[in-house]
C-alpha cells in the first residue's frame, strides 16, 4: 500500500486515497471532503492502484441533450444529496481554524479563514465580527456534514479587527430523524500576537498546513471564554485600595515604606529550594513512619475473637490538591520555569505517595489550563512511577479543563 491508492474501509462505510502514513500502524485516508482520517492498515484495503501510484479517475461523461423541454429537468434544488455518515459523528463539533497561505514566511503572509464542520449534521453559520459597538456580518451560509468552508482571506492589516468575533450555529439532518442541538453563539476574542508565531499554527487532521484553530462547539458544549476587561481590573485594584484600614490621624507620605508588620520575603536560590525539597520528603517519611506505628498499635489492640480489627473504614473522599505555583510559593521571584516545575512535581509526588495505600482514593490534581506542560508531566510521572494508577479529566463543570483527577489501583 503506497501513497495515491485509493481504498476502502472494512468495518466501516467509506473510503478514499492514502495521503500519507504515521508510524508502521496508522494510514491516513483523505476522503472526498478532504479530511485526513487516520485508520489502522489492517482495517483498510486497497481497491485501486496503477503504475504511478495516481487514484483512477473516471472520465466525466457528457449527459445528452433532453427531448422534453428544459422545463421536465430536475433542478439543483431538487436533486437530494447524497449524506455519508461517519461513525461517532453526532455529536457537534465546529471550529473556526486560520491557515497562513504561506507558514514560511509568516511575517508576509496572507491568512484563510476557515469553519469545520466535524460531524454529522448541517450546520447554519452567521460568521459576524465587532467594531466598536455594532456587529458587521462577515459570512453567512450552511455548512454539509463533515465539510470546511473557505470564509474569507485577509492580512494583518484587518487583524484589529478581527479582535472580536462572533459565531451562531443551528444544526440540523435532513430526511432522516436526528436529536436537536440547541442554538449557539459564542464570542471569541483573537490574540492577534499569535499571528506573529509560527509555533502556534499546528498540525491538525483538517488542512495539509499548520493551523490555529478555536473551538466554537466541542462534544455538543459550546466553548465560551471569559473576558475581564483592563478598565474593570484597575477599578477593582483602587476598591481593594480604599477599603484598606488606615487610621484616621495618619498621613501617608508621598513614598511610603513597608509596614513592620508585612514580613518581607528574602528570594530563595536553588540550593535553597534543594534543601526545602529535601525537608519535604523528611516530612513525609516521618509521616509515614507515624501511621505504621498506629497501624501496628491498632493491630495490638485488636479483639481477640475477631480476626480483622473492629475498625469501620472511614468514608472515602474526594481529595482536591491546588498546584497552581501561587499556592505552593509565596514568593517566586529569580525562580527558574524549571525549579517551579519541579516544586509542583514534588508536590504531586508526596500527595501520591501519601495515599498509594489507598485503593479506590481519589485525588483531582488542580493544574490549570495554560499551554499543557504540567498536565503531561503528571502524566509521565503516572506512567512511569505510578503506573498501576488511573487518570481521567476531571468533572468539567467544577473544574473546567485544568484539572486531572487520579484513582490509586
Amino acid at each position: 500500500m503506497q501513497i495515491g491508492d485509493k481504498v476502502r474501509f472494512l468495518n466501516e462505510v467509506g473510503g478514499g486515497v492514502v495521503a500519507g502514513f504515521q508510524g508502521k500502524d496508522i494510514v491516513l485516508v483523505e476522503d472526498e471532503d478532504g479530511f485526513n482520517i487516520p485508520m489502522l492498515r489492517s482495517q483498510v484495503v486497497a481497491v485501486e492502484t496503477n503504475v504511478n501510484n495516481f487514484e483512477r479517475r473516471p472520465k466525466k461523461v457528457q449527459a445528452e441533450a433532453p427531448s422534453a423541454s428544459p422545463a421536465a429537468a430536475p433542478s439543483a434544488a431538487e436533486t437530494p444529496q447524497v449524506v455519508h455518515e461517519r461513525k461517532g459523528g453526532d455529536l457537534l463539533n465546529v471550529c473556526l481554524a486560520f491557515v497562513p497561505v504561506n507558514s514560511r514566511e509568516l511575517s508576509n503572509t496572507q491568512f484563510e479563514t476557515y469553519l469545520v464542520n466535524d460531524s454529522n449534521y448541517f450546520v447554519s453559520v452567521v460568521f459576524s465580527n465587532n467594531e466598536g459597538a455594532a456587529w458587521h456580518l462577515r459570512w453567512q451560509g450552511m455548512l454539509s456534514p463533515n465539510t470546511k468552508q473557505l470564509l474569507e482571506t485577509f492580512d494583518r492589516s484587518i487583524l484589529n479587527d478581527l479582535e472580536r468575533l462572533s459565531v451562531q450555529l443551528i444544526a440540523w439532518k435532513q430526511d432522516k430523524p436526528y436529536m436537536m442541538k440547541p442554538a449557539v453563539g459564542v464570542e471569541l476574542r483573537l490574540d492577534t500576537v499569535k499571528f506573529y508565531k509560527l509555533h502556534v499554527f499546528r498540525s491538525s487532521p483538517f488542512f495539509h498546513e499548520p493551523a490555529l484553530l478555536y473551538d466554537i462547539v466541542r462534544d455538543d458544549r459550546p466553548v465560551r471564554q471569559v473576558f475581564v476587561e483592563a478598565t474593570e481590573v484597575m477599578e477593582r485594584i483602587s476598591e481593594e485600595a480604599e477599603e484598606q484600614d488606615y487610621p484616621a490621624d495618619s498621613d501617608t507620605p508621598d513614598n511610603p515604606e513597608i509596614p513592620e508588620t508585612v514580613p518581607v520575603i528574602p528570594q530563595r536560590t536553588r540550593e535553597e529550594e534543594r534543601e526545602a525539597l529535601k525537608a519535604a520528603k523528611r516530612a513525609l517519611k516521618a509521616e509515614q513512619q507515624a501511621k505504621l506505628a498506629k497501624k501496628k498499635a491498632a493491630e495490638a489492640e485488636r479483639d481477640p475473637h475477631f480476626s480483622k480489627p473492629n475498625i469501620l473504614p472511614e468514608k472515602e473522599d474526594i481529595i482536591e490538591v491546588d498546584l497552581h505555583i501561587n499556592a505552593l510559593l509565596e514568593n517566586t521571584n529569580g525562580l527558574s520555569p524549571s525549579v517551579l516545575l519541579n516544586t509542583q512535581l514534588t508536590e504531586f509526588r508526596i500527595m501520591m505517595d501519601r495515599n498509594i495505600k489507598k485503593k479506590g482514593q481519589r485525588i483531582v490534581f488542580i493544574h490549570g489550563k495554560g499551554e499543557g506542560v504540567l498536565r503531561e508531566a503528571l502524566i509521565k510521572e503516572l506512567s512511569r512511577r505510578y503506573h498501576g494508577c488511573t487518570y481521567e479529566d476531571a468533572s468539567f463543570q467544577k473544574y473546567g479543563y485544568g484539572a486531572t483527577m487520579v484513582t490509586i489501583r
